[in-house]
């Protein structure tokens, strides 16, 4: 059914109608994935065909000549590869540096010039020896360059801690959110495996059982089926593999036939030993008739319904968060929830499992634990069996 969907890309309003949240979701990101691979193949075939084409050019006097390494290719350069490179770090603290020295020495200089000025006007009127002069102008020199240095430090230290400041932040995010990625993977990963480990100890216990006999010895005999007519008609109902779509035209009728036809020789709907019918297993009744029977009960209270608008199952049950419903795909004789990867050869083996196995991986864990039987006088499945 699924893949059938994710080829058309289109799902009927009735199948979606049967659909919960989770399953809608689930649905929805399979359609975007095969959007991204169709996507992916048409640009991979639009590159082809686009390399295939011979384009002509122009003949112009201009030309443009690269530099060739030794292995007669364009030579490239990439900052980081060679072990002699500097990281980016330093080519802006060297940057930095000589901003810094530049700009300190131009004010050193406009300082001196001034400083000159001022004491040339103090002292116009006295005679001073050179060598005073030249230690003078020496201290002056040493005062200005400590300064110098001391706002270049101040400077890189500062632009450091930003640097600092805006690396380790996104760093320390990008990590939790791998952490958390990781931590999902590994339980999806861990729950995965122990539900098929799960189904497949149930499918041996069940090929041993059909091997060896089971404790009732006269069995009640599989009824039936009736012969299917094989003249080409507009009314004759075609099975395909994958997913089975019901008519705009089809009608109650309609899920009866195939019922009776496909899904009564597979015994669905009766128990284990197929000794009589499951009593969580009701006919075609709408959601609002299910939820009607399910209001009263406590959480794990459940049924499996025939659909009343595709050919397939509803599994109906009651959770803390409020009644839910999940559709069960009965296409290609084997019974699995939309979306699951695991499949059952029979609707009891489908409930059993899910008694003892969560029925989705969410923090909160929903098992099926008791059965909503049929509470009118007369059972709503008369007329399937009938």
């Amino acid at each position: 059914m699924l893949q059938q969907i994710l080829t058309d890309m289109y799902i009927e309003p009735e199948l979606l109608a049967e659909l919960n949240e989770e399953q809608k979701q689930i649905l929805f990101f399979k359609m975007r994935e095969e959007q991204i691979r169709r996507w992916r193949e048409r640009e991979a075939q639009l590159e082809k065909e686009e390399a295939a084409r011979v384009k002509v050019k122009k003949v112009s006097g201009k030309a443009v000549s690269w530099m060739k390494g030794l292995d007669d290719d364009v030579w490239v350069w990439v900052m980081g590869e060679h072990s002699d490179d500097k990281t980016y770090d330093q080519i802006c603290d060297e940057i930095m540096a000589e901003r810094a020295a530049v700009q300190a020495q131009i004010e050193a200089e406009k300082l001196r010039a001034k400083k000159e000025v001022e004491l040339e006007k103090r002292f116009s009127g006295l005679y001073l020896e050179p060598d005073q002069v030249m230690l003078s102008e020496q201290e002056i020199q040493q005062k200005e360059q400590k300064r110098a240095e001391e706002e270049l430090k101040s400077c890189i230290t500062k632009r450091n801690n930003r640097c600092d400041f805006a690396y380790v932040v996104p760093v320390q995010k990008s990590k939790a959110a791998d952490m958390r990625r990781r931590s999902l993977a590994k339980q999806t990963i861990e729950d995965h495996r122990r539900r098929s480990v799960k189904a497949l100890e149930r499918g041996h216990v069940a090929a041993m059982t059909k091997a060896f006999g089971t404790t009732n010895p006269t069995p009640a005999p599989a009824p039936k089926p009736k012969p299917r007519n094989t003249t080409n008609s507009s009314n004759a109902i075609s099975r395909k593999g994958g997913m089975r779509r019901s008519l705009s035209t089809s009608s109650r009728d309609h899920i009866i036939r195939w019922f009776k036809e496909e899904q009564l020789p597979l015994r669905a709907g009766f128990q284990r030993d197929q000794t009589r019918i499951a009593p969580w297993f009701h006919g075609i009744i709408s959601r609002e008739q299910a939820e009607e029977l399910l209001k009263e009960g406590e959480p794990g209270y459940f049924l499996v319904r025939v659909s009343e608008r595709i050919f397939g199952y509803v599994l109906s049950y009651r959770s803390s968060e409020g009644i839910k419903h999940l559709l069960i795909d009965a296409s290609e004789n084997c019974y699995m929830l939309l979306g699951d990867q695991i499949r059952f050869s029979s609707l009891s083996e489908l409930v059993e499992y899910h008694e003892v196995e969560p029925l989705s991986s969410s923090e909160v864990e929903e098992y099926l634990r008791c059965a909503c039987g049929q509470k009118a006088a007369s059972a709503d499945y008369t007329e399937l069996f009938s």
